[in-house]
């Protein structure tokens, strides 16, 4: 019982801290650019950091690389649930790929915005190739990007197929993949998938009996003998699949 009172109390003032620390950056979010920045993306990421937190999700970093990280990367991971969009901010310094459908978010979408994630409707061609071009500016400007290949949500388990959109601009710049693979032990409960609402997802986190999201960072996988962007996500959505053996299966 105190266990459990110390824990909401806990909570909830993570909560507090949450929301006003959101306020503070909405209310930067309509300032001028030129303004903001040089921090508001910093911000931005201890934000997300206070959102994994209000969540109460020990969020964990396996660093199985045996190289350091390059200095620059195109972030790729598998996307089972709603967590990482704010967890890889977290750990990793990176503008990310979002659905279009975030930046009508109330308060949430204005901060993101600002904080310079590239927005995309999925099944919108033309959008689509908009975000690469958005994408690959950014990579231009000397930032890192993250997106999820498998094209949103599509469960716990490695989707058939991954999207090449990641994979032809590692082709098209020599920035390599740096492949990230999450796993929450609470897969059932951590899984995003219908008829919940992102509000259930959220208490689904938050009332979980097991909290730990593990996420795994391998070496970074570079562009070189490869000409095909296909060839090469399946290449990589192998590796991915080897990692589900081991991690999830």
């Amino acid at each position: 019982m105190i266990t459990f009172i110390s824990r909401t109390l806990w909570l909830c003032w993570c909560w507090v801290e949450l929301a006003l620390f959101t306020l503070l950056l909405y209310i930067l979010a309509w300032l001028p650019k030129p303004l903001t920045r040089l921090y508001y993306h910093f911000l931005f990421r201890v934000w997300c950091s206070f959102f994994v937190h209000a969540l109460g999700v020990n969020l964990r970093l396996h660093e199985k690389n045996r190289e350091p990280l390059p200095r620059q990367y195109i972030l790729i991971a598998n996307h089972p649930s709603a967590l990482e969009d704010v967890g890889i901010p977290t750990l990793f310094n990176v503008h990310s790929l979002a659905k279009q459908g975030v930046r009508n978010w109330f308060m949430v979408g204005k901060i993101n915005e600002a904080a310079g994630t590239v927005f995309v409707k999925r099944d919108n061609p033309e959008s689509r190739h908009r975000s690469v071009e958005l994408m690959l500016g950014k990579l231009k400007q000397g930032y890192n990007i993250a997106l999820f290949p498998e094209g949103g949500c599509k469960g716990r388990r490695i989707y058939s197929s991954f999207q090449s959109g990641a994979f032809d601009m590692s082709i098209r710049t020599g920035i390599p993949i740096l492949p990230v693979f999450l796993h929450y032990e609470a897969q059932e409960t951590f899984e995003w998938r219908a008829p919940y609402t992102l509000l259930h997802k959220m208490w689904h986190f938050m009332t979980s009996q097991n909290d730990q999201a593990n996420y795994y960072v391998f070496d970074a996988i570079y562009p070189a003998g490869y000409t095909d962007k296909k060839e090469f996500a399946e290449a990589v959505r192998e590796k991915y699949l080897r990692w589900q053996a081991r991690y999830l299966d």
